[in-house]
């Protein structure tokens, strides 16, 4: 594997050959990029937007393609791809900068939002479907849009349904129409999008490995305010936590998302190297069982669940009593986290409620309840369904994150006290995602319990949306369908105020009494920054982290940790009699970084070594401390 600091080690020699000297440092090149890399346990599963299923990916394609409309560090809407709107009752009227470009010069008007949300509505309109995995448009629904309109290259107007402000908080990206408009909303489902793509977004994708990394460049055509990193380099650790750790202590990342919970206390001692945050999530991890044929007596020849008992809301509930999710928290999370109920997090207060009927933590009372329920012990202690076969739960997980791993063996103790056999399998996302698709989605949803987790928008349909009939399939991990839940949520996407708290407390609670999900807990986001190459870091929002958050302001914000201050003017301190004037002050003083990057926006800090005095002859050095060349350079 090569490395920059070879190349560089190789020009010191040739500098100190030359003038057969002593002491010289070789000047690094203004080209060389100012990199940011990233590490993250999960692997980006695609680079087509309406394909990705994780976290990663959402932040790979907001660098790429901006948002209609962005979010700023609180979490509340911001001039995106749009400058600003104005609402009425049944339509919001977006105005686009002029002179805008794509990252290929083409100019980016009204045409491709348009476009890009037409592909949405065209679906729905057709026939009810979304686009790919159907993560992303259905916010268009949610919102009441029903058409839009581009009467000229600065204006986009879209009629909705209600005068709410869910169409403030839609994820749907904004494509080149110039790249994409051959394409109906069924073809953009099936293109790769491969590398290099054309964006408005900061930086755009130049390059992806699988498993590996995915590198992004500078935009030059972006409009917004640039990051002091050149490029932005995302790198994959999936089912490999420590080797992402270590590479952080290394110096060969900046940040990493996603630490377990002794890793993170660890970094957090040394608070001179790094940063730790905890952070809010609005998400959670939970046990989602495969109800497939619940109501409907469905069922799915060679797959599906092994026993009807988890079609069973008397099942799934007395299961719910023997989870001790404060031992989770304390023992798998080291206590970053909460315990958890409904499938609203608590970080979105306005809408979070604690279910009317909580289960509490007791092998007994489940005992209690699976007996009750009709599901008794054999003579071997083994809990049997109703068809008299013993009751054996295949148990999946992704391989993104340790903590999986230690919350199964939990679970396989806990059942196994009821009698109840656990056998638990760990799977990369995608292959997991395959697992888990029933018919509707192509699959044969061949599983009994998913144990992974979800990450929601702003707005609580983000998460509530998931419990749907119509995602079995698509989003769907518990196969649940329930007409009551679908006409809540209809009704709640209509209210506003109080009156859709309401709605949406009902939901909670039929969920929650139900079943099909066990939320376990409201996990911390447990990220971890170095404090020595970039600056100017803040958490989205105040109690969220820097970055896998909302949009990705954080790239554009960052400056030089290394940077000097450029002296302004002098105050000359007045001191009384006798006493002695401390440092004159410097107002004004702005930071000059100590190495320029290849877009040429900062200054480097030159430092004069005489090394022939009597030939005059100097050499000048540039600080690399900084310097990192991109991970498709080291993967030689």
């Amino acid at each position: 594997m090569r490395s920059p600091q070879g190349r560089r080690a190789a020009g010191l020699l040739a500098i100190l050959a030359l003038l057969g000297a002593t002491t010289a440092v070789a000047p690094v090149s203004a080209a060389d990029p100012v990199v940011l890399t990233v590490g993250t346990t999960q692997d980006l599963d695609s680079s087509n937007p309406f394909n990705t299923e994780l976290v990663v990916g959402y932040e790979a394609f907001e660098l790429t393609y901006s948002l209609l409309v962005d979010f700023d560090k609180d979490a509340h809407p911001a001039p995106g791809f749009a400058d600003s709107w104005e609402r009425s009752a049944d339509r919001v009227t977006f105005k686009i900068g002029e002179g805008r470009k794509w990252s290929d010069g083409e100019p980016a008007t009204s045409a491709d939002v348009c476009f890009s949300w037409g592909l949405a509505i065209a679906a729905h309109k057709d026939d009810g479907a979304y686009i790919g995995s159907g993560y992303l448009d259905p916010g268009l629904t949610d919102a009441g849009v029903t058409k839009v309109e581009c009467p000229d290259p600065t204006t986009f107007i879209a009629y909705t349904t209600d005068p709410s402000d869910r169409i403030f908080q839609i994820y749907v990206p904004i494509l080149p129409e110039h790249i994409w408009k051959k394409d109906d909303y069924k073809k953009i489902a099936a293109e790769k999008f491969d590398a290099p793509l054309v964006g408005t977004g900061p930086y755009t994708l130049a390059e992806w490995k699988t498993g590996n990394f995915a590198r992004f460049v500078r935009n030059p055509n972006f409009w917004g305010k640039q990051g002091f990193e050149d490029e932005v380099v995302l790198r994959f650790f999936p089912d490999n936590g420590d080797t992402m750790v270590q590479a952080l202590k290394n110096g060969e990342l900046d940040y990493v998302h996603g630490v377990n919970a002794d890793q993170f206390k660890q970094l957090q001692a040394d608070t001179a190297t790094y940063t730790a945050v905890a952070g809010a999530a609005n998400g959670w991890t939970q046990l989602a069982f495969n109800t497939y044929g619940t109501g409907t007596g469905k069922t799915i020849p060679n797959g599906g669940a092994s026993t009807k008992a988890l079609q069973d809301a008397a099942f799934r509930d007395a299961l719910g009593y023997a989870i001790d999710k404060q031992a989770l928290v304390d023992r798998v999370l080291g206590g970053f986290g909460d315990v958890g109920d409904t499938i609203v997090p608590p970080v979105l207060s306005d809408f979070h409620v604690t279910p009317d009927h909580v289960r509490t933590f007791s092998i007994d009372t489940a005992k209690q309840k699976l007996d009750a329920a009709g599901y008794k012990l054999d003579a071997n202690n083994k809990r049997l369904d109703k068809e008299g076969k013993p009751i054996s739960l295949r148990l999946y997980y992704p391989n993104t994150d340790d903590n999986y791993k230690k919350v199964a063996a939990f679970v396989k103790d806990w059942y196994g006290q009821l009698g109840i056999d656990v056998n638990d399998q760990q799977f990369d996302s995608d292959t997991l995602t395959e697992l888990l698709l029933p018919p509707e989605g192509g699959g044969t949803a061949k599983y009994d319990i998913e144990l992974w987790g979800w990450s929601g928008s702003p707005d609580p349909n983000g998460l509530l949306y998931v419990m749907l009939c119509n995602q079995i399939g698509t989003s769907s991990d518990s196969n649940y369908c329930n007409k009551t839940y679908d006409d809540l949520y209809t009704k709640e996407s209509k209210e506003g105020g109080d009156e859709r708290k309401a709605t949406i407390a009902q939901m909670q609670n039929l969920i929650y009494d139900e079943a099909p999900y066990d939320v376990l807990f409201y996990d911390a986001n447990l990220d971890v920054y170095r404090n020595d190459r970039f600056a100017g870091w803040q958490n989205m929002p105040s109690n969220g982290t820097p970055l896998f958050t909302y949009g990705i302001l954080d790239y554009t914000l960052l400056t030089d940790a290394t940077a000097v201050p450029t002296p302004g003017p002098t105050v000359v301190a007045t001191t009384a009699p006798g006493s002695t004037a401390g440092p004159a002050a410097t107002p004004g003083s702005s930071p000059v970084p100590a190495n320029a990057g290849s877009s040429g926006m900062t200054t480097p800090l030159l430092i004069v070594v005489a090394l022939v005095i009597i030939a005059g002859v100097g050499a000048w050095w540039y600080s690399s401390r900084r310097r990192k060349a991109a991970a498709a350079t080291e993967d030689e």
